[in-house]
């Protein structure tokens, strides 16, 4: 049980489904409510400035796409990142007037364009999830409470694949009970690849890491194969770190005891989504599924990728691991330490039912890569965590959780709370 730190305090509550938090150049607290109707929550994104006194002020809250996932403040203006269909980052200037900056970006499936950050280069580096779990879509779509149809996307390679033409077969709810599909990778629902298919590498791509300048033009390929980078982190000698979210035990391709990892993303590397899990191949007996036979590869041709790089660490299996932040070099004893906020499982969607993981903090010695936790709380669903003015600040996303007819979420339960430093 996590405990109420001394000195922690709550700056605000009665937030719905937040996602981000940012800093003004005042040093004023914005947050992003992501606009997933959960809980009888009308859609759509916001942008709200954190008052002294609590109260919540928007600063945009009409036309913003859903789950608005990412919010960075660069030189004055705000830049958000639309999931949705299709993906879209826009600038938000400080009088509320939305700009967009890149549209386009691949939507409809189970993950989003996510947050974006800042480079050394002065180019937005932004991730972009999977619109499966594993490659192949499945009803698990159905079970995802921001998704909950079909037909949805299927994925796009970032570097140029062969595939295996496997088929996999499910109920097929388009045409009715009784009557069954039989899908494959990187396939519309429905139809499969013949074996040894060919498909180009494009921009944009699924499953990565993609960077373009300020106003959008120049977009290109960091890395591929990272299943959902939800949290991105550059550190101040130029490191660019990212948490990836594992696959899950679900869907028509269900990968069993996949752990979130942390990568340090590099430059035209390939980091094994759909085929391996933190450099491990999925067909390892440590990946074998509950819900189905042990995974077999989709693509044909690994040869010709690049090795799949290897985590800087794992976490627990299911944690959902999401932002992340660097405390700051100074007296402090963990001056270098990155914190990480730990969303949790969903289970049963996400896996059999077990004891509960992550809603907490972590915090990471990149040292010797090791992990621990941090005990304070108490924390619903943290989602962000940043440093900042000596304070650290954790977003928590609310009440949310999964049964076996759904999801459970109260709107009104997100919060901002920030805790001194030293009280870590």
């Amino acid at each position: 049980m996590s405990r109420v730190a001394r000195g922690m305090k709550l700056v605000a509550e009665g937030l719905d489904f937040p996602t981000s938090v940012a800093f003004d150049a005042q040093g004023r607290p914005h947050v992003t409510e992501s606009g997933l109707p959960f809980g009888g929550r009308r859609p759509g994104g916001r942008v709200l400035r954190i008052e002294p006194d609590g109260r919540a002020v928007p600063l945009c809250d009409e036309g913003l796409r859903q789950p608005l996932n990412g919010l960075l403040f660069h030189e004055g203006n705000f830049y958000l990142s639309e999931g949705g269909f299709p993906g879209r980052i826009s600038r938000l200037s400080p009088d509320g007037q939305r700009t967009t900056v890149l549209d386009g970006l691949p939507g409809l499936g189970n993950y989003h364009t996510n947050m974006a950050v800042l480079g050394p280069d002065g180019k937005l580096y932004f991730s972009q999830g999977a619109m499966t779990n594993s490659g192949v879509i499945g009803l698990d779509a159905y079970e995802l409470g921001w998704l909950k149809r079909l037909p949805h996307n299927h994925d796009i390679p970032g570097l140029d694949i062969a595939l295996r033409g496997q088929a996999f077969e499910t109920e097929d709810p388009l045409r009715g009970e009784g009557h069954r599909a039989r899908t494959g990778a990187f396939s519309s629902f429905g139809a499969v690849p013949g074996d040894g298919q060919r498909l180009k590498g494009s921009v944009p791509c699924t499953a990565s890491v993609m960077r373009c300048n300020l106003d959008g033009s120049g977009l290109e390929l960091v890395a591929w194969g990272l299943r959902n980078a939800y949290g991105l982190l550059f550190l101040p000698d130029g490191r660019l770190l990212a948490t990836d979210q594992g696959a899950d035990d679900r869907g028509s391709r269900p990968i069993g005891n996949a752990p979130d990892v942390l990568f340090e993303v590099r430059e035209g590397r390939w980091y094994g989504w759909p085929d391996f899990v933190a450099g491990q191949p999925v067909t390892d007996e440590r990946f074998r599924p509950v819900r189905g036979p042990r995974p077999e590869f989709v693509l044909a041709n690994h040869a010709e990728l690049p090795v799949p790089e290897r985590p800087l660490l794992e976490f627990a299996v299911n944690a959902a691991a999401t932002k992340l932040d660097v405390i700051p070099a100074g007296p402090h004893r963990w001056a270098g330490h990155v914190l990480v906020a730990l969303f949790g499982d969903e289970k049963p969607m996400t896996a059999p039912r077990g004891a509960k993981v992550g809603r907490s903090l972590a915090r990471i010695d990149l040292s010797d890569r090791s992990l621990h936790a941090v005990e304070i709380g108490p924390f619903r669903r943290p989602i962000d965590v940043r440093v900042h003015g000596g304070d650290v600040y954790v977003l928590d996303f609310g009440e949310f959780e999964m049964e076996p007819d759904g999801v459970r979420a109260q709107a009104g339960t997100g919060a901002l709370w920030k805790v001194s430093l030293d009280m870590l």
